[in-house]
């Protein structure tokens, strides 16, 4: 064995007589096992040669009796030596072994290992170096147990308890809510104390659980609400990632308080600094109850209006990511600039320089610069009403995704007292507009892509069982003024969304071409009208013209349309299985429509899995549109009936002959 030695710290195995040993104690149930100094001490390399510490404090060995071992053989003892540490700087929680002897009476072999047996329990110490044993100190909370009289409670402590592995694990314990002291708010939920008695640690010199008092705690208020059940899963779950001493209860609020170290940023990464839950969106840092609470405490720019100012906040707390817009009354006097450009059948809308901007969040609240906005004058709008908050609610939050117009807040012209809409600005503004500057520059890949943009949005409108009621071209936005596959497209004027099933049938708004024809005859507004609308929309976009762009929009219009007459295009101004899509999605029965899905997937088929046949289809119509240039804006306003293209109230009554 001496001669397997690789290293100055190796130890050396040898030949030990048993007289060397004195205060021998058994400290084993079964005798196998005795405490006992060693006389001398381990052969140890000192620079020059192998000496013996004879001024070591501690000369204690454990004797391991090799039971039935008067006649040995190497074997066996090459196996027993093998569980053991041969090396100074081993593994400290491997015995070291120092080598063997024998008990001069019954000739019984012995193992001489480092001191590594407890004296209390005679098994194995858990850490040898610190001499603790797992067991026996566990035993020493258990005989100390404070309980809490909650049996569920006292249940979770004790296994909690047996969680302890090591020296400098937490003692997790019931603390009476008494032994807190200056007690201040230091976020949502969160409190800093000074707890009197402090945490339990292991001595190593008292060799015994002491206090360290006066240690400062934080303290995390858990939600009264939640079950006793609910509350000790979610301790389970914070034990795995903080340092927690173990739980109480405030006597006054009845709730359950969670009692880890003083919170530091180093803890976890994915859990917020303010109240130690897990933080919403961990990239960017962000805790949606924090920021709604921050909100709460610091809502300003009243409106002077209850209504508003509770609509508001409810607005504002119903951010779910960074991203997302904070609603705000914004006064009037925040706008430079104003122009109008544009009007219709509710409202009047007009661009504008907001100067302080809007809020965004980068680890705070802040402002950008400031911004351009568009202003929704509403039309008599001075009192608050449902229908005005409605609106706001199906623009807000970016609820509908990228395609539908954002909202910044409310304001309100001090002038006429109308209340006003604060919404992204478009600068390509509508789609009649757009048309008539870029319709020379409209080629169909860029139809397509409008197209998939703009039923993407309407998609996302009916994903949340909504339906627009109002869906021409004069509510879809541009991003910017030219013809680019980067011009992003927007569904606005959400005024008239409403739910599925709970939408007012004695009233019908709209541009008259683009209501289907069951609406017109006073059947309840559906998904399937929308699509019927988006029909009239892939016309506008193939053609240029407004559907039924020379009639006047009253009653007879509505008999021609309920009657099934639709637009006119011939396959040379556009693909045969574009026009087909297109007559689907304006047929009669709505139940022969398709979805906004089904759309969204044969659009893109078109752009982008174009099979032999359907590409010769758009080369072809392609080819045509650039061998027939027309001028958009003269073809307009040579075509415009003055009763046409406006959104307004469609007199029911005009309706209830429309039987066909």
């Amino acid at each position: 064995m001496q001669l397997k030695i690789n290293s100055k710290d190796d130890i050396i195995f040898e030949w030990i007589p048993y007289n060397e040993f004195i205060y021998i104690k058994e400290i084993n149930s079964h005798g196998s096992v005795h405490l006992a100094e060693w006389k001398n001490s381990p052969l140890r390399w000192n620079k020059y040669q192998y000496m013996r510490d004879i001024f070591r404090i501690d000369g204690m060995v454990s004797l391991k009796y090799l039971n039935n071992s008067q006649i040995i053989t190497n074997e066996f003892l090459n196996n027993e030596v093998k569980q053991y540490s041969m090396s100074f700087k081993g593994n400290n929680n491997i015995l070291k072994i120092y080598g063997i002897s024998q008990h001069p009476d019954t000739k019984e072999y012995i193992m001489v290992l480092q001191d590594g047996y407890c004296e209390e329990c005679g098994e194995n110490y858990t850490e040898i170096e610190n001499k603790w044993c797992r067991s026996c100190r566990i035993n020493d909370l258990k005989e100390n147990f404070t309980t809490n009289g909650n049996e569920k409670i006292d249940e979770f402590v004790q296994k909690m308890l047996l969680k302890i592995n090591s020296i400098n694990d937490i003692v997790f314990e019931w603390i009476p809510y008494e032994q807190f002291n200056d007690i201040e708010e230091t976020g949502r939920n969160l409190n800093s104390a000074l707890w009197k008695n402090g945490p339990l640690m292991y001595s190593l010199n008292e060799k015994k659980w002491i206090r360290v008092q006066y240690r400062k705690v934080t303290l995390k208020i858990c939600d009264p609400q939640n079950m006793i059940y609910d509350f000790l899963n979610k301790v389970n779950v914070y034990n795995n990632i903080f340092k927690i001493h173990g739980i109480t209860r405030n006597p006054d609020s009845k709730d359950y308080v969670m009692v880890l170290q003083k919170y530091h940023q180093g803890y976890a990464k994915s859990y917020c600094e303010t109240c130690i839950e897990e933080y919403t969106d961990i990239e960017h840092r962000w805790c949606k109850p924090c920021q709604k609470y921050y909100l709460r405490k610091h809502f300003t720019n009243l409106s002077g209006n209850e209504k508003i100012d509770e609509f508001i906040q409810e607005m504002q707390l119903k951010i779910n990511n960074p991203n997302d817009m904070v609603f705000e009354w914004i006064p009037y006097n925040q706008f430079n600039d104003i122009k109008e450009i544009g009007k219709g059948g509710f409202s009047t809308v007009y661009s504008a320089e907001w100067k302080n901007g809007l809020l965004y969040y980068d680890k705070e609240w802040k402002r950008g610069s400031s911004k351009k906005v568009a202003l929704k004058c509403l039309y008599e709008s001075q009192n608050v009403t449902d229908e005005f908050l409605n609106e706001i609610k199906a623009y807000s939050m970016n609820k509908y995704g990228g395609n539908i117009i954002k909202i910044y807040g409310i304001s309100q012209d001090p002038k006429t007292k109308n209340h006003i809409l604060v919404l992204q600005h478009a600068e390509g503004r509508n789609f009649n507009y757009w048309m008539s500057k870029c319709y020379k520059d409209f080629d169909w890949n860029n139809k397509l892509r409008t197209l998939y943009n703009i039923i993407i949005g309407l998609n996302e409108i009916h994903k949340k069982e909504m339906v627009h009621r109002d869906f021409h071209t004069g509510n879809i936005l541009f991003e910017h003024k030219y013809v680019s596959k980067y011009n992003d497209t927007y569904i606005s004027d959400m005024g008239l969304c409403g739910k599925i099933g709970n939408t007012d049938r004695s009233k019908i708004y709209g541009v008259m071409p683009y209501v289907a024809p069951e609406v017109l005859r006073g059947k309840p507004y559906t998904k399937a009208a929308d699509i019927y609308s988006f029909g009239m929309v892939m016309y506008f976009a193939a053609t240029g013209r407004q559907p039924f762009a020379d009639r006047a929009h009253n009653v007879n219009l509505a008999l021609v349309i309920c009657g099934g007459t639709r637009p006119k295009l011939n396959e040379q101004k556009a693909p045969k299985c574009y026009i087909e899509l297109m007559k689907r999605c304006w047929d009669s029965d709505p139940d022969n429509r398709p979805d906004a899905i089904e759309i969204e997937n044969i659009i893109y088929s078109y752009s982008f899995n174009l099979n032999g046949e359907i590409k010769k289809q758009f080369e072809e119509a392609e080819k045509y549109r650039k061998a027939n240039p027309s001028s958009i804006k003269i073809r307009i306003q040579s075509m415009m009936h003055p009763q046409a293209y406006t959104s307004r109230l469609l007199n029911y009554s005009e309706c209830l002959d429309c039987t066909i």
